[in-house]
C-alpha cells in the first residue's frame, strides 16, 4: 500500500448512494409520495386557469367554483411541498449520521500498518471536509433536487400533455441548458477531484509543520516550509479556480435560457391559436407549466455544484472502503504462547529488504532483549512481532497461527507492542484506560506503574493534558489491563526520567512475571538483566545468546557493551 489513500470509481459511488437509499426505504416511499401529491395539486391552478380563461373567452358565465379550486390546489401544495421537505430534511440528516459512522468504521478497521503511512492530513481532510460536505448534500442539496427534478418530470408531462406542439417548441428552448449542464458534468468530477486533494494536501502540509515546529524552529526551516506550504496553497487556488470557472460558464447560460421556452411557446401557441388548432386556455396553462419549470429548474442548478462537490467528497469517503486488507479467514486459535521468526524478510513501500532472513524462536515466560545499532531493524522485527507490518517472505507465528492474521481482539489478548508515541484520547483518564474493569483495578495498574498524578478518574484528558512522561504510564497501564502473554517494549520507557523510568521497570517485571517480555532498546541494562540477547545488524540477527556468552564471545555485542561503558 503506497501513501495515498484510494479513490471510488463513478459506480462505486452510485452504489454507495443506492445503499443509503436503500437503508432509507420507508422514508424514500414517504418523501416521494408527499412529493407527487405537491406536484399535482402545482398542476391543477394552471389547469383551471385555463379552463376560466376558456369560459371567459366563450362569453360563458364565470364561476367562483374554478377561482376557489386554484385557492385550494395553492394551499394544498404549500402544505404537501412542507411535509415533504421536512421528511427529506431528516432523511437526510439520518443518512448523514450514517456516513459519518461508516467513515470512523472504516477508519478504525484499517490496517495498523495503512494508517500509520498514509497522509494525515489526506486522512483528516476526508473526515472532516468531504464527509462534512456529504452530510450538507444528503441534509439540504439531494432532498431538494429530488424534489426539484420529480416537479419538473410531471410539469413537463403536463407541457406535452395540455399543448404538444407548443410546449414542445419550448422545451427544446431548453437545449442551451441541456448542452451547459452536460459539458459542466463531464467537467466537474475530475476538477472537484483534483480540488480535493489540494486541499488534502495543503491539510498535510500545514499538520506536518505544526506538529514539527520545534525542528523548524532547532533548524531554521521556516523558510522551506513556508515555501513548501506555499506551493500547496498556490495548487489548491488553481484548482479552485478551475471550478469557478466551470460554474461561470453554466449559470449564465442557464439563466439566459430561462426566458426562452416561454417566449417560443407563446408565439407558437399563438399561431395555433388564431388557426383555431388550440384554445386560449390552454396557452395560457402551457406557458404557465413552462413559468413554473423556472423554480424548480433554477434550484437543480443552484445545488449542482454541491451535487459534484459531493460526488468527488463522497469518492474519496468511499475510497476508504477500497484500502487492500488481507483476505478474512479463520486462521484457528493459537495452540500455546510460544513465537516463531521463521526466515522472515520485509521491505518498506517496495524499497530493498530492511529484515533479511531472520530466524528467531522466542520462548513463553522469556525475556529477550534485542539490541543493535539504528537502522538494524529492531523496531520493524517488533511490528512484525506485534502483527502491525505483515513479513515479505516467511512467517511470524504465535502458537502455530500467523501473528498478522488475528482479529485484534484476539491479537490483543496474546501480543502487545507499547512504543515511545502513545496517544492520549479527549475524553476523562477512566476512557483512556480503555478498559471495562472496575476503579479499583484501573487504581491499581496506574500505582503499579508509578502514576501517582492519577487521582480523580474523571479527570478531562481533553482540557487538562498529560506531559509525555505520564503518557507513557497511561501506556503502560493499559498493557497491564490489558494482560496479554506477550508484551513488546519498543524503548517504551525512553522519554520517562531515570528515576521513573527504573520505578516503572520495576513494576512492569514484577507485573509481568512469567510472561513473555520482548524489550527492543539501546540501554544495554535492558540486554544485561535478559534472559538471552538478540544483537541486530543489517536486517540480520547475527548473535543470540545470555549476556554472558556474548561478551566471553567478542563479538558485536561485545563491542556494543564496551562502547556503552566508556
Amino acid at each position: 500500500m503506497s501513501g495515498v489513500l484510494p479513490v471510488a470509481g463513478p459506480g462505486e459511488v452510485r452504489e454507495a448512494y443506492r445503499r443509503l437509499l436503500r437503508a432509507e426505504k420507508p422514508a424514500v416511499g414517504v418523501i416521494v409520495g408527499l412529493n407527487v401529491l405537491a406536484t399535482g395539486a402545482g398542476l391543477a391552478a394552471p389547469w383551471l386557469l385555463g379552463r376560466i380563461v376558456d369560459g371567459i373567452a366563450a362569453g360563458g358565465p364565470h364561476t367562483d367554483v374554478l377561482a376557489l379550486g386554484i385557492v385550494a390546489a395553492t394551499v394544498a401544495e404549500v402544505l404537501f411541498t412542507r411535509f415533504a421537505l421536512r421528511s427529506a430534511l431528516r432523511f437526510g440528516e439520518r443518512t448523514a449520521g450514517r456516513i459519518r459512522e461508516e467513515f470512523v468504521d472504516r477508519v478504525l478497521d484499517l490496517p495498523a500498518s495503512v494508517a500509520e503511512r498514509v497522509p494525515a492530513g489526506d486522512l483528516a481532510a476526508r473526515g472532516t471536509g468531504d464527509v462534512s460536505a456529504i452530510a450538507s448534500t444528503m441534509s439540504y442539496a439531494l432532498p431538494q433536487v429530488f424534489i426539484a427534478s420529480l416537479r419538473v418530470v410531471f410539469l413537463l408531462v403536463a407541457v406535452v400533455l395540455v399543448a404538444p406542439v407548443a410546449g414542445g417548441a419550448g422545451l427544446l428552448a431548453l437545449a442551451g441548458i441541456g448542452v451547459a449542464l452536460r459539458w459542466y458534468l463531464r467537467r466537474g468530477r475530475p476538477a472537484y477531484l483534483a480540488e480535493g486533494e489540494a486541499n488534502s494536501l495543503i491539510a498535510d502540509e500545514l499538520g506536518a509543520t505544526v506538529e514539527g515546529a520545534r525542528t523548524v524552529e532547532a533548524l531554521g526551516l521556516a523558510a522551506r516550509r513556508l515555501d513548501s506550504g506555499g506551493a500547496a496553497v498556490e495548487q489548491g487556488r488553481l484548482t479552485r479556480l478551475r471550478t469557478l470557472f466551470l460554474r461561470n460558464v453554466l449559470f449564465p447560460v442557464a439563466e439566459a435560457s430561462y426566458g426562452a421556452p416561454v417566449a417560443v411557446a407563446l408565439f407558437v401557441g399563438g399561431l395555433l391559436y388564431f388557426e383555431g388548432a388550440l384554445s386560449l386556455g390552454a396557452v395560457v396553462a402551457t406557458v404557465f407549466y413552462l413559468r413554473q419549470l423556472d423554480g424548480p429548474m433554477n434550484t437543480i442548478l443552484v445545488w449542482v455544484e454541491s451535487l459534484q462537490a459531493s460526488a468527488a467528497s463522497f469518492a474519496r469517503v468511499e475510497g476508504i472502503a477500497a484500502v487492500p486488507r488481507p483476505e478474512v479467514c479463520d486462521p484457528g486459535r493459537p495452540v500455546d504462547e510460544r513465537i516463531v521468526v521463521s526466515d522472515v524478510r520485509y521491505a518498506y513501500a517496495g524499497g530493498p529488504d530492511v529484515l533479511r532472513g531472520v530466524d528467531l524462536e522466542v520462548r513463553p515466560g522469556e525475556r529477550l532483549a534485542v539490541v543493535g545499532l539504528s537502522g538494524a531493524g529492531k523496531t520493524t522485527l517488533g511490528r512484525l512481532l506485534a502483527g502491525v507490518d505483515r513479513p515479505r517472505a516467511g512467517t511470524v507465528t504465535v502458537g502455530g497461527v500467523p501473528v498478522a492474521d488475528l482479529p485484534p481482539d484476539e491479537l490483543r489478548r496474546h501480543v502487545v507492542l507499547v512504543t515511545q508515541e502513545h496517544h492520549v484520547f479527549r475524553m476523562s483518564l477512566r476512557d483512556n484506560l480503555m478498559s471495562a474493569a472496575p476503579d479499583p483495578e484501573l487504581r491499581a495498574a496506574l500505582r503499579t506503574v508509578g502514576a501517582d498524578w492519577a487521582g480523580d478518574l474523571d479527570r478531562d484528558l481533553g482540557e487538562d493534558p498529560l506531559d509525555g512522561a505520564q503518557a507513557q504510564q497511561l501506556a503502560l497501564a493499559r498493557v497491564i489491563l490489558a494482560d496479554p502473554h506477550t508484551v513488546i517494549l519498543d524503548e517504551a520507557t525512553a522519554l520517562l526520567d531515570p528515576r521513573t523510568a527504573r520505578a516503572a521497570e520495576r513494576a512492569l517485571a514484577a507485573v509481568l512475571h512469567e510472561r513473555t517480555v520482548i524489550a527492543i532498546a539501546h540501554r544495554l541494562q535492558t540486554a544485561h538483566d535478559a534472559d538471552r540477547v538478540a544483537v541486530m545488524d543489517a536486517g540480520r540477527i547475527v548473535e543470540l545468546g545470555t549476556h554472558d556468552e556474548l561478551v566471553v564471545r567478542d563479538g558485536p555485542y561485545a563491542a556494543l557493551w564496551r562502547r556503552w561503558h566508556t
